[in-house]
This record gives C-alpha cells, structure tokens and sequence, in this order.
C-alpha cells in the first residue's frame, strides 16, 4: 500500500510531450480534423479529375518507357515522377472503392508538371523554328514560373489546412498571407493557429531558400558571360535609330576615346550610336569609359568576330550607316594587322554590300585588297609623306594634324599672345560648299580663282585653296591659278573655323552702333563732297556659339569720272594722321584679337583699289610699327619719291600670254635671291645627268606615281650603301661624297616600300635642282632587293646599315653635315612589357643626338602621343613646366588636342601615326578630306593642281607689313595662296606690362662647360677614329667661335616655334616667318625660294664652290650654323648676317 501512496499520478493531457511540441491546445477539442483528409467533390467533377488523371499516367508510363537509358532508378525517383504518381494513382483507387470518392488529392502540385511541360515547349519551340533566343530570357523565364509555383502551392495549402480551424481562411486572405509571409514583412494581422498550418509554411520558405538561389545563380551566371561578350542591338533600334559600327582586333582606350571625341564633334552625329565589335575582352579602362553616362547611353559593346555572320547579325551590320575597320598600331606584325583588316574588310562587304566601309592600313603593299572600300588611309603613305614635308617646310606636321582635328580655337585663350594666335587659328578645318549659293564666294562667279582667294580672305577671312568642277570623276584641284574662272557649279573648299552654313551674317545696319565702339577711329580728315561716303562696315559675320567673326570691308573713294580701279595721285598728299583702328581681322575679331597699327585716312581708298603701300620711313612719319629691323636696314631717313606698292589681284586673266604676270615693281628677296642663284649651278657635276619623269619601277601595287627628278641611268645597287666602297666608288662617309647642300637622315628599324614615299617629295619636280637635298637611310635589318631597286632612279639617295644609338654610325651619315634627322618609330619596342614604355628607346636616343649636337633639327615619331612631353626633356626649364601645366588644363576643359601647347610638337619637332586616326574618322562628314590631304602632301598629283612649298620672309620683306598685304603681293604676283605660318619667337610674358623673357635654363641643351668639353673630346676621337675633317665639327662647335655666335646659340635653344593657320590679315609678319603656300601647277616666273646652304669644308673640292658674279648685287647669305639650326635664327647684327 506503501507503494500505491507513494506512485506518482500521471500528467494532465495539456502537458503530454505532444502537446509540448505542437502546442498547449488539444487539436481534437478546438479543430476539425476530419476536414484535412475529406473533401465535398461532386460527381460529375470526380469523373473529369479521373480521366484527367488516367491520360497523365498513362502519358507518363509512356514516356518512362521511350526515354529509359539503361537506369531505371534514376528515372523512377524522378521528382515529376513522384508528383505524377501522388496526384493520379488516387483517383484511379476510387473507381474501385466508392468511400474514397471524397478524400482530399493535393491536386495543386501539378503546376510543377506545368513548369516542367511548358519549359519542354520552350525548347522544342525553338528546335522546330530554327530560331535562337537569349538565354537571359529562358532563365527569367525559368524563375518566374518557379516563383509561380512557389506561391501557388503555398497558397492551396494554406487555404486547405486552415479548413480545420474554425472559420477556416478564404482564398484571398491565404494570397494575402503568402506574400506577406514571402516578402518577410510579417504584419502579424493574420496567424495561423493549428500545428499543421505552421509546419507546412515552414516547409514552403525552406524549399524557397533551396529552389531560388540555384535559380539565380544561374542568371547571374548567364548575366557575368553575357557582359563579358557584350551585348545585341536589336533590330528594332537599327530601323528606328541610326548607328556606325567600328570592328578591331584588340580595343585600345586611346584609339577608341579618340574616335569617340571625334565622331560626336560635329553636332549632326550626337544622335548616332556606336557599336563596337571586338573579339577580345574590354579591359578595365575601357569598360569603366563605358560606365561613364556620357558613354553609356551612346556605346554598345559586342564581343565576337567580324568573320561570323551571327555576330554581324548581333551588331545589325546591315543597317548600320557605316562600319570603321581599325587595325591594332601595336602589333609586332605589321603585316599580320593588316591580313585581319582585310579579311574583316571582305567578310563585311559580303554580308552587307551597302554599308560603306572605312579602312585603316599600315602598309601599302596590302592596300590593293581593299579597293572596293569606300574610304581607305593607309598610315605608311602619310606618315612619310608628312615627315618628307616636314623636312622642307618646318611645322608641316603640325599644321596637317590641327587640320584634321576638330576645334573650336578656344585653347589658350588665357594665356599669353602667341599662345592665344595659336590656339585660336588650331580651330581652322577644311570645309566645302558650292560657289552659286555661297554668301563667300557667290558674289565672285565669272572671276578668277586668285582674285576671289584673296577678296574671300580680305572680307571673310576665310582662305579658298581649292575647286572641284561639277565633272563626272572630277578631282580636288588646290590652287589650279588665275586661268580657272570660277562657276557657279564648282565646289570651293576654303580654311575657316567654322563652316559657312553654320554663320550666321548680320545686317550693316545693325553692326553699326557696335563698329563705332569697337572701331573707336578719331580723325580730322573729311572726305571732299566730290567723293561718295565711305561705309565703315559693309558685311559682319558671327559664328554660332561664343565664336563671332566681325569683318569689315571699306569701300574706296568713288568719283564720277574715276575708274573704280584707279588710284588718285592726291591720295599720298593727304594728310596723315595716327589713328586706332582694328583691321579687317576676319574670324580673330571675335576673340579679342585687336592689333594696334599706324594708318592713314587713304588706306581705305588704297585697299579697296588692291594698292596697298609700305610704311615710309621718312622723319615726319607717324611712331614707325613696332619690327625689331637689323642693323643694315634702311636708315630713319630714308626716302623714296615713289613707294612701292603691290599690283592689284586681276578679276580674269589676259588672253595673251606676255601678260600672264605683271611686272613685279619690288619682288620678295627670296625670289630676287633664287633668281640669281638659279644662273650658277656649275656646283653640280653629276657624273650621270637628271632628268625629269615618273619612276619607272612601281614600289607597290597601287601607287600613284608622281612626276620628279630622276637619273637618266639607274644607279647600281652596290653603289646605293653609303659607306661601302665598290668598283665605281671608294667613298666610306658622308664628308667624302661634298655634297652642296645639307643632307637628310632617315633612321628607322627596317627599309619598307613606303619609304618611297618619303623620297618623292623630297625629288619632286617642281623642286629646283640646286635645292635638292641629299638623303641618307640609315637601317638596322639587310634592306630586300626590290626596295634597292626602287631607289636606284632616285639621285642622291643612299642607305648604310647601322642605328642611331651608335655614335660611328650617325657620324658617317653625316650629322655634321645634316640639318635633319628623322627617326621613324620601331616595330621591335612594342615588345615592352609597359604599354606605354614603347617609345623609351628613341627617346632615349634622340636625346643624346640632341645633346651631342644641337643644331641638328630632329624629327621624331612616337607610338603614344602622350609621351612627347619626354623630347628635348629639360627638367630646369620652367617655361616647359608652365606648357605642361597648360596641357594638364587643356586636358580637364576636354580638348582633344590638348598636347598642341608642347614645345615639341607646336614646333613640328614630334608625331605620332595615331594623329592620322581622325582623318579617317572625319571622311564620315567630309568624304573630300582623304583626298584634299593626299593632294596637299604630294602622295596625289592631278593636272592643273598645284603643290604645298615654302616662303621664307626676310629683312628685305619686312615692308610687306601684314599677312594680308602678303596674301594680296603673292596672289597678284606669283599667284601663290597663303596658308599658314610658320613662326619662331622669344616666349614672354605679355600679362605684365614690361615684356619680360621666361625664366630658362642656360646652356640647359649642351650642359656644363665641363660637359660640352667632354662631349668635344669623344666627338673629336670618334672623328679620328674614322677618318673623318674635323673642321666640321670645329665650325658647329668650336670653342674659338665669337661671342655673337655663343649668344646666338643660346638664344635659339629659348626659342619657341608655332603654326598659325589661316591667320588674320591684320597679323604683323615677321623676320624669318616661314608662310606655308600653295603654289599653282603653272608655277611663278621666278624659282621657288632655295633652302638655306651650309658652308663647306676645308676638304671639298673647289669645284663645288660658288662664285658669285662681281657685277651681281651681292647678297646677304647666312652662316652654316644659322642655316643648319633647327628653327629660323632671330635677326642679328650686319657683322653677323654677312660673310
């Protein structure tokens, strides 16, 4: 009974462990259980849900029974299988046992066999189409229909099992609850109350935390790769929007971002896009240019290759407006880059014969395989031809790149004089329009080409260099003379900073109110009444935007019985007052440019009527123009009892051909200096004689041959290497072969076709023969057979094996006896780990030639433009850190040649091939620009068009006074067309009232004295070594040299040189400017300007000497070391310009 007592009773049901687990309440006190296991179904349903469930079986029975494979487990404990099984077998059991009819089926699970048969149809879909989709959309597609179902069963379930509770939960309110549950808000309004209910939710969130992450897993997958290969321009943007498409080997940030900023310049393309197809991968920087949001929305990136039709398709290449095939510049194969060029080239041109191509080459052998392309520039043709040019005329490469490249002139606008003329005149492009509709020159239909050259500048500022004739097949003719009458059909192309459709011209009267203001003239002169009123503003012209270009032209004195030609004697007696006035400034007007120069109140009688008279220097004159003149120009008291003045441009030419040219009362000093020169060539005895022709073996297949000095006998080739005697030569360097002029050196890493290139211009025919310049190849690989022989008709051209980076080798080119040094980029540095390490050899290299000798000028080429900043480093020169700050600057407001305010490169001294890219990238707006630059670099002859020269101005000119006097004197002379300037100055500082010069460093080109001692005595030993005159040295060098020259010397090395394109005609010219102009195929009377010559050396022959006739006027002619220096030398003393 103890035990009895002592027994523990047992728990109440609340505290069971099931109770525990499930809760405190007892399920089968509160809930209905039998709700969870039977149904209400109706007969007529439970017999659809029957057959429904026997046609799946048996489906599925069927398709276990096709696709086994030889593992039935597999397909057994198929989770469709499962499904199948769970949700038919049942209703097929109540056909046998009635009682079963109500029990509850989780009917709903079959929307995972829906999933599973419409994923199926999705890709039997496309297996019968043929039609391949994204596979971003198949698995988006996959994720929602998982999602779907997801939210279905949870809500079929939850609507069911509430059943039990009382009240249950309607099917709204059990959505309701599954997406606030899904969605882990939780309001906690609704709850579920019965185990079951809670259980089953749990198992829902588990199977989406399972299902869901593998599904995204896989999109994220897809996504990674699809960036990787970029994406697809629909079909719908291509009908709808307009696009180019550019197709390289490897994209490059530079090349790419270049072709960008250059494309969307012109403000018709900003609703263009760009699709770019490459092969390769982006790399870091030019996926985040891509992410910047004035890229993202223009640029669409597509990975694969130009050789597949399906990626064509991607890129929609047959809708495009135009495809840009660009080739990889750093490619150790030259020629392996240009084989893809054209195999992309052909491949395009077969899927899309429409879409016009533009290709880029390197070599020209290889360009005959894309001919059928619309626009093709060939980088080896240019490139020699631009660096041949600019051996003759200094800054050429300069000039032709600002030409190219797309501006505004508003670089350097707050900075100093030269640096405002400069960065104003870089925004001149070439543009074209017909001559009938043109504000410019409509007005001069029926005229000569001159005379509506010269007046379009005088009155627009704007310079005509070239007509098109409205002729099937018609060529680009630069400056085709006075004898072209200019039609209404012809299609003019002149310089400007902006295109004439896009000025806008304004009214006189409304300009009138502002030209007293800006004019501000002050004079007692009044016009007699017998003479009509001079207007001060006749026509105004203002670009769009913050460009303006106010012009004026003043009207000449008109009397009623006086031609409008004719010019009254009693203008010169006229009193003359000193006034302030701004010239015709053209387009400078604008930009603040305002020139202040003494006038008379007879200039504008005497520009109308084309007479414009130099300044006198008599004592009663006005304060004389601000030109630093040397010591033997005219005295202060000098007079004439005539003037000379310039002849008036003719509207048409004579018809008889005595009357071609009028007699020129005081010709330029240049053309007076060659006159005489051209009478003495006994300096030349060419054991052979020249004679003028095409080449007569073509370098490659489709060049264009072109009419030049030749050798009536081709030399042989053993005498072709320069310091290799032979049978017909004992010669052993350059000092021995006492040529008359300066030579030329060519060094690059091997000889190509292309340098044929660089030969022509320098042999042209229009070249005197006593200008001609020796030209010496030096090259590091054993040249081929077929390059010799493609020189052998050129005369004075030779080649030697060798580097620059050897001392002996330059020395036995001649660098003694060279103003020039061309160093060609080497295809052996793209081998540099550091991409932008390429250029580390030659400007290494040229830096020592540019400390042991000075007065060579080098010209150099670059792989990266942005390297240039490393050329003639002086890491003391605080006005090249100033430069560079200016570029940082540049480079921040988004221009695109912000690297113009280098010394090197605005003194022509640098370039790279990668400044011809625009040129190809502009031919999409302006389809004439390739051919215009083949033309004006003499790669293109085309009859009655004339050629690119130089014209140097001396003391002599100096009374010319302006560019546009210059314009007029050459236009109704010479018939020449100005283009530009080449111009050398002392850098000041013109924000401080006193002009004070920039701080340089000393000596900072040759170093200490100590270091010009030491870098003397191993010259001197190498030349001893050799066997070389060291006169040569002595006369460049020499420490017996006067003081004047040391100074001298010095002084150049602080000069800065600049290109000036189409300036203004109110700029002052100045000694030893080199004025770029075009020259007509006819040629002037006079020879062209000879070059500089250097003084000879004790060791050449007599017979190369020149006599100077006693009864000639004898000339000033300049020293060797002026002649041979890199940029034009300041003006100097009488003691130091005359021998």
């Amino acid at each position: 009974m103890a035990d009895d007592c002592d027994t523990v009773p047992p728990l109440p049901p609340r505290f069971r462990f099931r109770d525990l687990v499930l809760g405190g309440d007892n399920f089968g006190e509160t809930e209905d259980r039998s709700a969870l296991l039977w149904v209400e179904r109706h007969t007529w349903l439970w017999g659809l849900q029957v057959a429904i469930a026997s046609v799946s079986l048996i489906q599925t029975i069927l398709l276990l029974i096709l696709q086994y494979k030889g593992n039935l487990l597999n397909q057994v404990l198929s989770v469709f299988l499962v499904i199948e099984l769970v949700t038919s077998v049942p209703f097929i059991a109540t056909i046998f046992w009635t009682p079963l009819r109500n029990l509850f089926i989780p009917v709903f699970l079959n929307c995972w066999l829906a999933k599973n048969l419409l994923q199926n149809l999705f890709y039997d879909l496309h297996r019968v189409m043929q039609k391949q989709h994204s596979v971003v959309t198949q698995k988006v597609m996959i994720l929602v229909s998982t999602i779907l179902c997801l939210i279905f069963t949870s809500v079929c379930g939850i609507h069911h099992i509430e059943r039990a509770d009382n009240g249950g939960m309607s099917f709204f309110v059990a959505i309701y609850f599954t997406f606030v549950t899904f969605s882990t808000v939780g309001y906690g309004d609704i709850q579920v109350n019965i185990w079951p209910s809670q259980f089953y939710i749990l198992c829902m969130i588990a199977s989406a935390i399972v299902v869901l992450p593998i599904q995204l897993e896989e999109i994220a997958y897809v996504m990674i790769e699809r960036q990787k290969q970029g994406g697809t321009y629909s079909r719908h943007r291509a009908q709808t929007e307009k696009h180019v498409v550019v197709c390289t080997t490897t994209p490059h940030y530079d090349q790419f971002i270049d072709f960008l900023l250059e494309f969307y310049a012109h403000p018709l393309l900003q609703d263009y896009f760009v699709v770019l197809l490459s092969p390769c991968e982006l790399d870091t920087s030019l996926k985040t240019l891509l992410q910047v949001p004035l890229w993202a929305q223009r640029v669409i990136y597509i990975q694969g290759s130009a050789l597949k039709d399906n990626d064509l398709g991607r890129c929609r290449m047959d809708d495009a407006e135009a495809c840009f095939i660009l080739t990889t510049r750093n490619s150790m194969d030259r020629g392996e880059a240009d084989q893809q060029a054209i195999l992309r080239s052909w491949s395009i041109k077969d899927f899309a014969r429409n879409v016009p191509l533009y290709v880029q080459m390197l070599k020209p052998e290889n360009k005959f395989h894309v001919q059928f392309a619309e626009y093709v520039v060939c980088e080896d043709e240019f490139k020699y031809a631009l660096l041949a040019n600019n051996c003759l005329c200094p800054g050429t490469s300069t000039f032709v790149t600002l030409l190219i490249h797309t501006s505004r002139g508003n670089e350097g606008r707050d900075m100093d004089t030269w640096h405002q003329m400069y960065g104003k005149c870089s925004g001149n492009e070439v543009y074209n329009i017909t001559c009938g509709p043109s504000r410019f020159f409509g007005e001069y239909e029926g005229k000569s080409f001159t005379f509506a050259s010269f007046h379009a500048h005088k009155k627009y500022g704007v310079a005509l260099v070239g007509i098109q004739k409205a002729e099937q097949g018609a060529r680009i003719l630069l400056n085709p003379g006075p004898r072209h009458i200019l039609k209404s059909t012809d299609t003019c192309f002149y310089m400007n900073i902006t295109r004439e459709e896009n000025s806008a011209f304004i009214s006189p009267k409304e300009e009138k109110p502002k030209e007293k203001n800006i004019m501000g003239l002050q004079t007692d002169y009044t016009p007699s009444s017998e003479y009509g009123e001079a207007s001060a503003f006749q026509t105004a012209l203002a670009g769009v935007g913050t460009i303006a270009l106010e012009l004026h032209h003043i009207e000449g004195s008109k009397s009623p019985g006086v031609s409008p030609r004719h010019v009254s004697n009693d203008v010169d007696q006229l009193g003359e007052k000193e006034t302030s006035h701004t010239p015709p400034l053209g387009r400078a007007a604008a930009e603040g440019l305002h020139i202040k120069m003494p006038t008379r109140p007879s200039e504008s009688s005497s520009m109308d009527n084309n007479h414009l008279m130099p300044p006198n220097m008599g004592d009663d004159e006005p304060q004389p123009l601000p030109i630093e003149l040397p010591d033997d120009a005219p005295p202060a008291g000098y007079r004439r009892d005539r003037r000379p003045s310039i002849m008036p441009v003719q509207e048409v030419m004579s018809s008889d051909p005595e009357d071609d040219q009028l007699k020129d009362e005081k010709p330029l000093h240049a053309q007076k200096q060659v006159a005489i020169e051209a009478e003495d060539i006994s300096i030349w005895d060419e054991e052979d004689p020249w004679t003028k022709g095409l080449p007569p073996i073509t370098p490659y297949i489709g060049y264009a041959p072109s009419y030049c000095h030749l050798l009536s006998k081709p030399k042989n080739i053993c005498c072709l290497e320069l310091d290799q005697p032979c049978e017909h030569s004992t010669w052993r360097h350059a000092a021995e072969y006492n040529w008359p002029n300066n030579n030329i050196i060519l060094a690059a890493e091997y000889a190509s076709v292309a340098m044929v290139d660089f030969v022509v211009p320098l042999r042209t025919h229009w070249r005197p023969k006593h200008s001609l310049k020796p030209i010496v190849i030096i090259i590091e690989k054993r040249p081929d057979t077929a390059f010799l022989e493609s020189i052998t008709c050129f005369p004075m051209v030779y080649y030697m094996m060798g580097s620059i980076d050897n001392l002996d080798h330059m020395l036995r080119a001649g660098i003694l006896q060279s103003d020039t040094v061309v160093v060609v980029d080497k295809e052996s540095s793209k081998l540099a780990e550091e991409e932008y390490m390429a250029d580390a050899n030659q400007i290494v290299a040229v830096q020592t030639l540019f400390k042991l000798f000075p007065h060579v000028s080098i010209i150099t080429e670059l792989t990266h433009p942005s390297n240039m900043r490393f050329m003639q480093f002086r890491a003391k020169d605080s006005y090249a850190h100033k430069m560079a700050l200016k570029t940082k600057e540049e480079k921040e407001k988004g221009s695109q040649i912000a690297y113009m305010f280098r010394l090197p490169f605005a003194a022509g001294n640098v370039f790279s091939a990668s400044m011809l890219d625009t040129l190809l990238y502009q031919s999409f707006v302006k389809n004439y620009m390739i051919n215009f630059s083949r033309q004006l670099l003499g790669l293109d002859q085309a009859p009655d068009s004339g050629y690119l020269c130089e014209l140097r101005i001396t003391c002599e000119d100096i009374w010319i006074r302006t560019y546009g006097r210059l314009y007029q004197k050459l236009c109704s002379t010479t018939h020449e067309i100005p283009i530009g300037i080449y111009r050398t100055e002392l850098p000041t500082d013109n924000k401080s009232e006193c002009s004070v010069s920039m701080d340089f460093e000393e000596n900072s080109s040759c170093g200490s004295p100590e270091e010009k001692k030491e870098i003397a005595s191993i010259i001197r030993s190498k030349m001893k070594k050799l066997d070389l005159p060291e006169e040569e040295y002595e006369e460049l060098y020499g420490f017996n040299k006067s003081k004047s020259d040391n100074e001298g010397s010095n002084k150049r090395h602080r000069e800065v040189s600049y290109v000036l394109i189409n300036p203004s005609a109110s700029l002052e010219l100045r000694v030893d400017d080199v004025v770029f102009i075009i020259r007509p195929s006819g040629g002037p009377k006079t020879p062209s300007p000879m070059p500089p010559r250097r003084k000879f050396s004790s060791r050449r022959r007599p017979s190369k000497t020149r006599h100077t006739d006693s009864k000639r006027p004898q000339e000033p002619i300049r020293l060797a070391f002026q002649a041979a220096s890199p940029v034009a030398s300041p003006v100097k003393t009488s003691t130091d310009t005359k021998l």
